[in-house]
């Protein structure tokens, strides 16, 4: 976000109690001039507001609300200022409701009881991306070439990646994407489910430039709606394929992998849409690529059902997620760093926790390639279990 920026931001909820709450857990931010607050207690009032403020950067919403709901008012807000990016607010049980507030524009979600410190992340993280998009609105009005196109792509789709990952005495996750100069369409998402679970996206989107980047952000978007509602992997999947191609005139396509990792009892459930497998590495730096699941890339025909498979994760295995800037990653002599060298990453050298398995993948690539340059965005997301877990 842009620094010494004071971003004024709109919660409406019908809920009194709620305006003080908010009030005293973000005085810091408030006092340190990040945020400002306006507050309404229904959309018509909302409306009203945004009106009158054209200085309003973002609306943090309940969706039951009297007199005009959260999801009305998502549809009115893009009349008064399609800039605005919303945050919907509403219980962990409502996905019908919430699914349809993503699939309306919003860009993420927050869920009751309010954990204010998840509510921080998604607003810095939400006002990020508003910060990127701005830029790109800007930015296009004076390209000269192509690569500032792709420069803005890159900014966009760095916006949305989680940078926070949840803490939990199961598993620890890490991730990380470094883009290439000419490709702008990896992406990766960790997002919260209930009991515990958590659920873990990798994708890569087909195209270069801003519009993968805009094909990647709604991909996400889709994601996030379709994994909270569903507690199978392979029907994740099959809802989105469904949605993406529903509007893709541009032809475009994503190749994903989602898992739904359950910390109680070790069980890593996934699905695969053209996407390679992962890999399980043991404590003893053995490792194993899971089966495959035979589903094809997202956005390439309707009507295609995604299956599931599962793997026990014994106490120390580690999960290793990736896009095909890792295997596919090449050197100076034209060879592929390759499944089998992945692999070889961990013989010998047993990962120790999640973030040191995560670099040490991009050690080994970069080791590899040499000078030779980067052609592909590198993503890899690790998961691993605790040896206590």
């Amino acid at each position: 976000m842009e620094r010494n920026k004071r971003y004024k931001i709109l919660v409406v909820d019908d809920e009194p109690d709620l305006e003080p709450l908010m009030r005293q857990r973000m005085r810091r931010d408030v006092r340190a001039g990040k945020y400002a607050f306006a507050f309404a207690h229904n959309g018509v009032e909302a409306l009203e507001l945004l009106r009158k403020n054209e200085d309003i950067d973002m609306v943090v919403s309940d969706i039951n609300m009297p007199q005009m709901d959260g999801l009305t008012l998502l549809q009115q807000i893009p009349q008064v200022d399609p800039e605005i990016r919303s945050v919907i607010i509403s219980a962990y049980g409502d996905m019908k409701n919430i699914r349809t507030a993503m699939n309306r524009g919003a860009f993420d979600f927050v869920t009751k009881p309010l954990d204010f410190e998840d509510l921080r992340v998604t607003i810095d993280r939400t006002l990020r991306h508003l910060e990127e998009w701005r830029e790109a609105l800007s930015s296009r009005d004076q390209l000269v070439a192509l690569q500032n196109e792709l420069d803005v792509a890159s900014k966009m789709q760095q916006s949305i990646l989680p940078t926070i990952f949840p803490t939990d005495p199961g598993y620890q996750i890490f991730a990380n994407m470094e883009p290439a100069r000419n490709v702008g369409g990896d992406f990766y998402d960790v997002i919260l489910l209930d009991n515990r679970r958590v659920g873990l996206a990798i994708a890569d989107v087909s195209d270069k430039g801003v519009p993968a980047a805009l094909f990647m952000m709604s991909s996400r978007t889709l994601m996030k709606g379709a994994a909270i509602g569903s507690q199978d992997a392979g029907e994740v999947l099959t809802e989105v394929n469904e949605l993406l191609n529903e509007d893709n005139d541009a032809a475009m396509f994503v190749t994903v992998l989602y898992a739904i990792y359950d910390p109680e009892s070790g069980v890593l459930s996934y699905a695969t849409g053209g996407h390679d497998p992962p890999l399980v590495v043991r404590p003893d730096g053995s490792s194993v690529l899971a089966p495959m699941t035979g589903g094809v890339a997202l956005g390439v025909a309707p009507g295609i059902q995604y299956r599931h498979e599962e793997i026990l994760l014994e106490p120390g295995d580690t999960v290793i997620l990736y896009t095909d800037g890792v295997t596919e990653a090449m050197n100076n002599e034209d060879e592929e760093f390759g499944a089998e060298r992945l692999r070889e990453v961990f013989t010998g050298n047993p990962p120790t926790d999640s973030e040191q398995a995560n670099q040490a993948v991009f050690k080994a690539v970069r080791d590899f390639v040499g000078s030779n340059p980067q052609s592909d965005d590198i993503t890899c997301v690790t998961l691993r279990r605790s040896e206590a877990g």
